[in-house]
């Protein structure tokens, strides 16, 4: 039996070709059996014609196997997989890529420091899994974060210091509450620019996001307030998601979201009464099932027009979908939207 999955990569990496691979691959055999998990080794599988990738997916594997050198992506998702060892990875230094999906691994079954080592790692996917909090320390060549549908209410303070080019964290669907999601939590994050907050536990805006934020994502979650203001200190969003909240209008002031860099706002599935301002340069609005009563003309962010001219000129609204249907909102559609939104494609009442 061997004890590296996948030799068909060490094969390659010998004998430098496919068709040294295509030969050897069902012979070649490295090191001896040292458990029960080692006997499904040879259902992984290293496809020549992508010598760096390891597949040992859906394989029932309870442990990682020792993964070999010269591996640059590994697929270990849908397992049975309860920890991450120092031993089965301390060939594989040159990992980029590592899929840990829909497997059982906690907290206590990382060893430490073991993710740290990885010091070439960019993309890291652990969703699915049994973790509690945000595992720690990770390498600094970290770009990419996945950790949702864990059962994370902590986030260590300083987890992600040093992590300059981490711009994606996905986090939702955990159970982080706003004592979890602070300045001191995420401090460290100076090139974000997707952070998803979805399906968390979250009463009121997160605080401490980088100023690099582009895109937001809380969808889901408690959220009665914002505080005025909010977006000065995320002068690059462009995607804000909030549908299914308990937000009102009373919660917020109504300007709130004129922030001139938001492309894309939803706010599906809240209480609002009325429709918010909105800036000019926003395309997508999506403000179905509340309570909004209007007939819809208040929606339009500047002095409507009828001159098609002045409709077109670099600061008319640019709003292209809008949604405003599960509203006490009847057709017809209002002339007054069709004339401020000139551009508009899609709009569901």
């Amino acid at each position: 039996m061997c004890d590296i999955v996948c030799f068909c990569c060490i094969v390659y990496s010998i004998f430098g070709g496919i068709d040294a691979v295509l030969s050897a691959c069902t012979t070649f055999c490295i090191g001896e059996s040292r458990g029960p998990d080692f006997e499904k080794l040879g259902e992984c599988t290293c496809p020549p014609n992508f010598p760096r990738a390891v597949y040992c997916d859906n394989k029932g594997l309870k442990s990682i196997p020792n993964i070999p050198p010269h591996t640059w992506y590994l697929y270990l998702q849908n397992n049975l997989i309860e920890g991450v060892s120092g031993d089965a990875l301390k060939n594989a230094t040159q990992l980029r890529w590592i899929n840990l999906n829909r497997n059982k691994i906690t907290n206590e079954g990382v060893e430490e420091g073991v993710l740290g080592t990885l010091t070439e790692l960019v993309h890291l996917y652990m969703d699915d899994n049994l973790l509690s909090s945000v595992p720690s320390p990770l390498p600094a060549s970290l770009e990419h974060l996945r950790l949702s549908r864990n059962r994370i209410s902590k986030i260590p303070a300083g987890v992600f210091n040093g992590l300059n080019k981490l711009n994606l964290l996905d986090l939702q669907s955990n159970k982080l509450m706003d004592d979890a999601v602070t300045e001191v939590s995420l401090k460290g994050l100076s090139s974000l620019v997707q952070i998803n907050l979805a399906k968390n536990q979250l009463s009121s805006m997160p605080l401490g996001l980088p100023p690099t934020t582009t895109q937001l994502f809380l969808d889901g979650n408690n959220i009665e307030k914002i505080p005025a203001d909010y977006f000065k200190g995320l002068p690059k969003v462009a995607f804000l998601r909030l549908n299914n909240n308990k937000l009102g209008n009373n919660g917020f002031p109504k300007d709130v979201f004129n922030v001139s860099s938001i492309l894309d706002l939803q706010l599906s599935h809240n209480q609002l009464t009325e429709v918010p301002i909105i800036p000019s340069g926003l395309e997508h609005l999506h403000l179905d099932h509340n309570n909004i009563k209007s007939n819809g003309s208040s929606v339009c962010p500047v002095p409507v027009t009828e001159t098609v001219e002045d409709s077109l000129n670099s600061s008319a609204p640019r709003l292209r979908y809008l949604r405003l249907d599960g509203n006490d909102i009847k057709p017809p559609i209002p002339r007054d939207v069709i004339l401020c939104f000139r551009l508009l494609r899609s709009i569901v009442i």
